[in-house]
């Protein structure tokens, strides 16, 4: 191993390490006090419900466990969005859990866990997964009402993809483990079946203080919504539970007597390791952006018995399309060449850069995949298309354009990894959150903006100084420096893995040697979904 292999190994694993431990903070969602209050309130957390009621939480992937980091400040934070939501097994069948987390403003809804919702019930109406609620929340946080209750991406939205979801015959199971209040109490109730614990679960359109409020009449909130009444009296719930491990039992019981399901029928053999060690890929990565490295060296780590077979390899090197598997599954694999190339013609074309053959290639490997079902796999670390003359004239817009069509008609499950630079339109054609990925996760080396915050930085500065001498201040070199300084440093927070998961433009930053567990779970997901669709290119320019 040369130096530069032991530097990069240093900063990827210290990358890791913080990753680790800005998640263990994460976990504790409102504090540790907090959760000692849920304790002695004879309720577990939102963790260890769904602990509980996976067969295997280590197998399980975890969806936006960093919505919200460093939003809301001001309102005290909201750690992971205010709810957890996972991906694993439970009896056996595969399915998708949301739990509120009381601890954080007890189980209050913020605008990112209104979109972190939306996004659980997206994966389940994708891939055709059961979903279970388990509710804790006391509604929608009124100080930002006017952000998550009226439009069409916000609060209501989720009640009415149960109903789309009941008719789509996806199973839908919700536990009460405490509040659920006002329009809240439509998610329990609009599923299939809902249970209801007794003493802390407790379930109505308005308050006991509410209630006096509006007409006058004095209730305890036991008797107007709890277990008993509404397992009683209103019929509103089908099980009462004893606590929160009984309702969790009653859930596990009722999914192992669930049905098979119908298969996609993805091609799956028996899984083989990486020959070549998947740790390496913390060597192999650099630890500098715009530092060249060979893509190929990363796909060995990642891929079965550490082979695959090369589509057009000659031709358009800088993005690489090749047939391979990933922990059994078959995956055609679109990933951006990260060292410079030579052509045959003798040019040098840069690593991570989209040329016209190489967008070409693209498409045609995408029609290829979907032709065969076979699930596609980005791995991105680009920094967009090649631009100047000779790349406009011959039609590199044109070319970007079939291969982002491509993208965006196919039908085969697509799964994106950001592991380097996600910029501009190279984020869009190499299948970003905007092109439906049924997952899409982040490396902590991962940057994802428009440009990388050294170009975009020298563009502000532009701009910036520009209106400061029309209003006839002089710019020395230090007041520039200064400027400069000070927007990179802004931008480049905005480009951080961290920025784009708060905002669930990923599901999750990962470490790259859980990379093989996240693109095998989704595709395993995926096989719930039979394809209904025909991969058409519509009308695009040859």
């Amino acid at each position: 191993m040369d130096i530069k292999f032991n530097k990069n190994e240093d900063h990827n694993k210290l990358l890791v390490s913080d990753l680790k431990r800005r998640f263990a903070k994460v976990k504790l969602g409102g504090g540790e006090k907090r959760i000692e209050k849920h304790h002695n309130a004879g309720k577990l957390t939102a963790r260890e419900r769904i602990n509980f009621l996976l067969d295997n939480s280590e197998k399980a992937i975890e969806i936006a466990a960093f919505a919200g980091d460093g939003m809301y400040e001001e309102h005290g934070g909201c750690p992971s969005g205010g709810v957890v939501v996972k991906i694993g097994e439970v009896s056996g069948k595969l399915c998708i859990v949301v739990a509120n987390d009381a601890t954080v403003k007890a189980g209050a809804w913020f605008p990112i866990t209104g979109k972190k919702n939306l996004r659980a019930q997206e994966l389940s109406i994708e891939n055709n997964l059961p979903i279970i609620y388990l509710v804790d929340s006391a509604g929608v946080y009124l100080p930002m009402q006017d952000e998550i209750f009226p439009d069409k991406e916000h609060f209501g939205r989720i009640f009415r993809n149960n109903a789309v979801m009941s008719s789509m015959g996806i199973t839908q199971i919700s536990a009460i483990m405490g509040s659920c209040v006002a329009g809240g109490a439509y998610l329990p109730i609009m599923s299939d079946e809902a249970m209801i614990v007794d003493k802390t679960g407790s379930i109505f359109l308005a308050g006991s203080y509410l209630v006096k409020a509006a007409i006058g009449e004095s209730i305890d909130n036991e008797t107007l919504g709890g277990a008993t009444t509404h397992c009683e009296i209103s019929g509103v719930t089908d099980y009462k539970a004893l606590d929160d491990k009984d309702a969790l039992t009653r859930i596990k019981n009722i999914m192992g007597k669930i049905g098979d399901f119908d298969k996609a029928g993805f091609n799956r053999i028996k899984s083989s390791k990486p020959t070549e060690d998947p740790k390496d890929i913390y060597g192999i990565l650099p630890a500098k952006r715009s530092d060249q490295y060979d893509m190929k060296d990363i796909i060995k780590r990642l891929v079965d018995n550490s082979e695959f077979e090369e589509y057009k390899e000659a031709y358009g090197q800088t993005l690489i399309t090749a047939y391979a598997r990933i922990d059994g599954w078959a995956v055609g694999i679109v990933a951006n060449q990260r060292k410079i190339v030579k052509t045959k013609n003798g040019e040098m074309q840069f690593g991570g850069v989209i040329y016209s053959d190489s967008a070409d290639k693209a498409t045609r490997f995408i029609a290829n995949c979907n032709q065969k079902k076979i699930p596609l796999v980005f791995l991105q670390d680009v920094t967009g298309f090649m631009v100047g003359s000779k790349s406009e004239h011959g039609g590199i817009i044109k070319d970007g354009a079939k291969m982002v069509n491509a993208v965006s008609n196919s039908v085969v499950p697509k799964f994106t990894i950001v592991i380097g630079n996600s910029y501009g339109a190279g984020n869009y054609a190499m299948c970003g959150k905007a092109y439906d990925p049924r997952l899409i996760v982040a490396w902590p080396s991962a940057e994802l903006a428009v440009m990388s915050g050294n170009s975009a930085a020298k563009v502000l500065l532009q701009i910036e100084t520009a209106s400061l001498k029309k209003q006839g201040k002089e710019i020395t070199e230090e007041v520039e420096k200064e400027l400069y300084d000070r927007i990179k440093a802004r931008y480049d927070e905005q480009v951080s893995p961290y920025y784009a998961a708060s905002r669930i433009w990923t599901d999750a930053i990962i470490d790259p040697l859980d990379t093989r567990k996240w693109i095998s779970t989704g595709i395993n997901a995926a096989n719930h979904a039979p394809i209904q669709k025909k991969f058409n290119l519509g009308i695009i320019q040859v």
